[in-house]
């Protein structure tokens, strides 16, 4: 199946410049939705994880069905102040502006190894925040799996490039 024939681009959203890559248009064809998580779970098969982790908001839609497959603990990564315990914080830089994610300090610990799902990578930004959250919780980063990389903002590239193993579903240029 090609998934890329399910992803809608918005251009200037969220704002000028921007060419939006819409995940909505998949996930609401349920047979489009599986083969993604059926993808996932194939190329998370190579990794050795404990834990899956994904970021807010979109993240979550596909490693919830991975978690609940897989029979894996689910991390939830968020934006500052959704979570009510004691967390560890990243803040970092988007392609659109700056943003802090956040992980209650009891979620990873030195035993885990974690897969990252997320959505989407363009720059990257998100995505090192995210792995920094894992480090700073003293766990290790198995792998990332992203559905969509677009590939001309390099996100994956220096991820690749500071020792991180990526996986991406389909690519699309980010303009």
């Amino acid at each position: 199946m090609n998934l890329k024939k399910y992803i809608r681009s918005i251009p200037d959203y969220p704002k000028k410049g921007i060419l939006f890559r819409d995940i909505t248009t998949l996930i609401k064809d349920e047979n489009a939705f599986a083969e993604t998580i059926n993808q996932i779970i194939e190329r998370s098969k190579k990794y050795n994880f404990t834990k899956i982790a994904a970021i807010e908001s979109r993240g979550f839609v596909f490693a919830s069905a991975i978690s609940y497959i897989l029979k894996k603990p689910f991390i939830m990564l968020r934006k500052k102040n959704k979570l009510p315990a004691d967390v560890y914080s990243v803040d970092f830089e988007l392609e659109y502006g700056t943003a802090t994610i956040e992980v209650h300090k009891d979620s990873i610990n030195e035993k885990d190894q974690v897969l990252i799902i997320d959505d989407l990578i363009a720059t990257g930004g998100t995505a090192e925040a995210a792995a920094k959250l894992v480090e700073i919780s003293k766990g290790k980063v198995a792998a990332f799996i992203f559905v969509i990389n677009l590939f001309d903002l390099k996100g994956s590239d220096n991820l690749i490039n500071k020792k991180y193993n990526v996986e991406n579903l389909i690519e699309f240029p980010g303009h």
